[in-house]
């Protein structure tokens, strides 16, 4: 784990920043290393599969994971060309949060919409929001490829739902909240570069 420094001069946060993004842990679903890049690239690959194929992409999180997957899907949609959208419609999330529960509410967005083709990508710091857990099995369970974005605890069970799961080992909510929004903008930049035609 990454210690938190009493330091909060900008060039010590700046060095701490760094050195958490660097030491990003990128997994595959049985919990295999895939390495920082090659995980990076295998993300953009997987969405690069998705614009192919017409599908579509949802981006979900809490709180300020919402606001990254409210900023993230602009890239996404405006660099990537790709068809993203965030479940956080209020009048919708409310009318399933009421129906259904909070913890079921992304779920059963997802189970109407997502299917074989889609992708979900889901944000949460702790990795232990249950609607984002249960958000993720429903993907997998419509045939969605699952990429999933968390922080703090190295079990944390988000970690272990999707098909590429990107970690920083940090339990500062600010660093892992600016890296998950550093490596989804590095995802859109790749295909902005053309890496994906």
């Amino acid at each position: 784990m990454i210690q938190k420094t009493s330091d909060l001069t900008l060039a010590a946060r700046l060095a701490q920043f760094g050195a958490i993004v660097g030491a990003c842990s990128i997994s595959d679903r049985k919990g295999g290393d895939l390495g920082i890049e090659a995980g990076v690239t295998a993300a953009a690959n997987a969405l690069a599969g998705v614009r192919r194929n017409n599908g579509a992409v949802y981006v979900i999180g809490n709180g300020g994971s919402a606001g990254i997957a409210s900023h993230v899907i602009t890239d996404f949609v405006n660099v990537a060309k790709l068809r993203a959208y965030t479940l956080h419609d209020p009048s919708l999330l409310t009318c399933m949060a009421n129906d259904y529960g909070y913890e079921n509410a992304f779920a059963r967005l997802l189970k109407q919409m997502a299917k074989p083709g889609d992708a979900l990508v889901a944000i949460s710091s702790s990795g232990k929001s249950a609607n984002i857990r249960n958000a993720a099995a429903q993907a997998t369970a419509s045939g969605a490829t699952v990429i999933t974005l968390s922080g703090f605890a190295g079990d944390n069970p988000l970690r272990a739902l999707g098909d590429i799961n990107i970690w920083l080992d940090s339990t500062d909510y600010g660093f892992v909240e600016i890296g998950h929004q550093f490596v989804l903008h590095n995802v859109a930049d790749r295909f902005g570069a053309g890496h994906f035609g």
